[in-house]
């Protein structure tokens, strides 16, 4: 069962998350082997990013711990509360698993 992986940033962090979204989307792209889900919470029209969600392949949730200590925004201080738990897939890719 995978684990989910919620984030929220600090306030007033919008420059912080700017300068690091970079070294984020490479560390995302050199772990996608292990994602099944990654992205930004937006406002509802689509802009800014003020978290995110990341839903990691694993069975362990030290290894899910550890994967979002090294993302590049949690070691530059961005996240205000990060949250992570098991998640169940029910529905995924358009699909009823169970």
């Amino acid at each position: 069962m995978p684990y989910a992986i919620l984030t929220t940033d600090k306030p007033d962090s919008a420059e912080l998350r700017a300068r690091q979204r970079d070294a984020h989307l490479k560390y995302l792209d050199a772990n996608m082997h292990r994602l099944l889900a990654a992205g930004a919470i937006t406002g509802d029209d689509g802009t800014g990013g003020h978290g995110g969600i990341l839903i990691v392949d694993t069975e362990v949730r030290k290894e899910a711990e550890e994967f979002i200590a090294g993302d590049p925004f949690s070691e530059a201080g961005l996240f205000e509360k990060v949250t992570v738990t098991r998640w169940r897939k029910a529905y995924f890719n358009k699909q009823k698993l169970i």
